[in-house]
């Protein structure tokens, strides 16, 4: 029998977990302090500064704004082209037999722990995920389904939870119901937190109990709303015994925000399916990714970085983190490839959904905070290459800064040498070709919005018999709206959540409603 995977006791584990700058003292407090500042000082004053430069060097603002626009249309061709090559292989992926491709594995000793944490969400949306996941095409008895409430939550959520269990508890190998306990000392509430408490609680009462080996469970970390496919465990089965590092790997599939398309307005649409093909663009670098939302694990890997952290708002991202930083670097984001279903952003009505789809991506943009944790471990961690972590550092800044800067550069900025460029900069030739130009170079870029519509339709669930079919045409003109979509609820957000890190008004976890009709 092999011997059970040596094991730090959790008091003595490695702790990456620093949290914010309060937590800190003296120069490293200063320091962590100084790094939160950076992102929301970059973005205002890029935007400021093409302000300036549009009153007092108009010329100067209007070649820097025209050279921007012709590098959006270049990373708009790039962008698309990464988006139709992976679309290309998801159904690909789609189409495989995975278990047939994995019959050359021996498996059956591998659990996957199923952890999926939940607020107040109504049982309509908790039972279709447990509905998909009794339905996948693998051996249920090596499933361990893990519902984690909230003590928070109170009653309601406790019924959920155990109506689930008695309907649902027999399909699997084992099913756990556990409660997170409120106002805990030094936590946030949110889904770190939680997910953290029922990791701790499987082992003990799950694992250990039963002598299940760390390093033969597979930890799936879902939203309350993911509905699976059915081949997602055979194709992470397949991804994981073929990857070079697999115990030093994530595993992350493509979140498809299409549960419940096809009652979402144009606006939410458009959002939920932007944010899908990010994720489906950042499949194809994996050098660039990080876990978002949904993903897979090695419960060993988690154990000795002592779980999802839990004092902060992006917890999916920074586990990638914690795990990249407490192996020196030596830990890799796998790309499946392969889909999850999850819900698009929907209120009972439009004012609510605006409210909510800026708060949900507010929260998302809130992921700058790993910016300054990445940069300051790797400050401190020099065992980690000095290229990857120069590396690391210019992607990360570049992304977050880009974030913010270019929708608002391109489609507001990029007219201000005109309104305030003065009179002798209006009497040039100069003056009057910018709008034209830049015009020209942005119809030119939403060339790719044409893909992006295509890809969309393809992607949406089967038409309900009440929906006309008039809907399909709706669908494929709605991505005009995303030049607003772009500043409303990715620049504005991300700016807001800078902003909020730069003077130390740090966020909670928001919880985002959902629904199901």
């Amino acid at each position: 029998m092999e011997e059970k995977p040596h094991l730090l006791p959790y008091a003595t584990r490695r702790d990456f977990h620093v949290g914010r700058a309060t937590e800190l003292t003296g120069r490293r407090k200063l320091l962590y302090r100084v790094l939160e500042i950076i992102p929301g000082l970059a973005s205002w004053s890029t935007l400021i500064g093409v302000i300036l430069m549009s009153i007092y060097a108009p010329f100067w603002a209007s070649y820097f704004i025209i050279a921007f626009a012709l590098f959006w249309v270049l990373k708009t061709a790039f962008l698309s082209y990464h988006l139709r090559y992976n679309w290309m292989r998801l159904r690909h992926h789609m189409k495989l037999d995975w278990s047939l491709m994995i019959e050359r594995f021996t498996f059956d000793h591998i659990y996957h722990v199923v952890i999926l944490p939940f607020y107040q969400e109504p049982l309509a949306v908790i039972e279709a995920t447990l509905k998909s996941l009794a339905a996948v095409r693998y051996d249920k008895k090596n499933i361990i389904v893990v519902l984690a409430a909230e003590d928070r939550a109170g009653e309601p959520a406790q019924a959920i939870a155990n109506q689930m269990k008695q309907k649902w508890g027999d399909k699997f190998g084992f099913f756990l119901i556990t409660t997170h306990p409120a106002n805990v000392p030094g936590e946030m509430a949110g889904k770190g937190s939680n997910s953290a408490y029922a990791a701790e609680e499987v082992r003990t009462k799950v694992l250990d109990h039963h002598g299940i080996l760390y390093n033969h469970v597979l930890v799936s970390i879902f939203d309350i709303d993911t509905v699976l496919y059915p081949d997602y465990f055979n194709c992470l089965i397949w991804h994981f015994m073929v990857a070079e590092r697999p115990l030093k790997s994530s595993f992350q599939p493509v979140p498809i925000f299409n549960n419940n398309m096809w009652e979402a307005s144009a606006l939410a649409r458009v959002v939920a399916m932007s944010s899908t093909f990010w994720e489906m663009v950042q499949q194809e670098r994996p050098e660039r990714m990080a876990t978002f939302s949904s993903h897979s694990v090695s419960f060993q890997a988690l154990y000795e970085v002592g779980y999802w952290q839990n004092n902060m708002v992006s917890e999916d991202s920074r586990i990638y983190w914690n795990l990249m930083i407490a192996n020196d670097g030596e830990y890799d984001v796998v790309p499946l490839s392969y889909p999850v279903s999850m819900d698009a952003n929907v209120a009972p009505t439009f004012r609510r959904t605006v409210v909510q789809i800026y708060k949900q991506h507010r929260r998302w943009t809130y992921g700058v905070e790993n910016f300054c944790y990445i940069v300051y471990h790797f400050l401190q961690n020099k065992n980690i290459p000095r290229k990857t972590r120069i590396k690391i550092t210019l992607q990360q800044a570049e992304g977050y800064w880009s974030l913010v800067t270019n929708p608002i550069m391109l489609f507001i900025l990029g007219w201000t040498p005109i309104y305030l460029g003065g009179q002798e900069f209006h009497q040039t030739v100069l003056s009057y070709n910018l709008p034209i130009v830049v015009r020209d170079l942005l119809i030119l870029a939403m060339f790719g919005l044409v893909i992006s519509s295509i890809i969309s339709l393809s992607l949406i669930p089967p038409r309900p018999k009440e929906a006309s079919r008039l809907r399909y045409i709706v669908m494929a003109l709605q991505w005009l709206l995303v030049p607003a979509t772009m500043i409303i609820f990715s620049a504005i957000p991300g700016l807001d959540a800078q902003t909020r890190l730069m003077f130390g008004r740090y966020m909670g976890f928001w919880v985002t409603p959902k629904s199901r009709s």
